[in-house]
């Protein structure tokens, strides 16, 4: 029985310090962990937020960063294209200003050539006139046994 008085002792000395043991617990759970958990919660629930938010962020990124490279290429290929076209509109312009030159030459050329024909033919017609001239004069001389006579070209006498 003594072991038993000793035990009841022992639990009755005890019983106030599990008392304030477990209303400290009640008081850290209500007062610190609980606080705490909720608030581990709160930010796990932000963090996972911010995370979805920072994906579509990204994804909203991405998609306006396509969109606006295919823009940039669909411009660029409007530039090349008008840079292409204006280039085409001055080799025509070149080609159509180089095929007048070389039609206007060409009528030049042969204008001149039947300007130079044309010379060529008074040339001849008044060589062979010249000529026949010529040719009596020296007769004359020959026949009559002195030298040409003199031309009456209105030149110094």
């Amino acid at each position: 029985m003594e072991l038993i008085g000793q035990l009841k002792g022992l639990v009755l000395a005890a019983l106030p310090t599990v008392f304030f043991v477990l209303l400290f617990y009640l008081f850290l759970r209500s007062q610190f962990f609980g606080p705490l958990v909720h608030a581990i919660e709160e930010r796990a629930r932000r963090t996972e937020g911010a995370r979805r938010e920072a994906e579509e962020s990204t994804a909203a990124a991405k998609k306006a960063r396509e969109e606006y490279e295919a823009a940039l290429r669909k411009a660029r290929g409007e530039v090349y294209a008008t840079q292409e076209a204006e280039r085409r509109k001055a080799l025509d312009e070149r080609s159509a200003v180089l095929r007048t030159a070389r039609e206007e030459a060409t009528a030049f050329v042969r204008a001149q050539k039947v300007v130079i024909e044309g010379e060529l033919a008074e040339a001849r017609k008044q060589l062979e006139h010249e000529s026949g001239v010529l040719g009596g004069e020296i007769a004359r001389a020959l026949l009559a046994g002195r030298g040409p006579a003199p031309r009456a070209s209105g030149g110094a006498q």
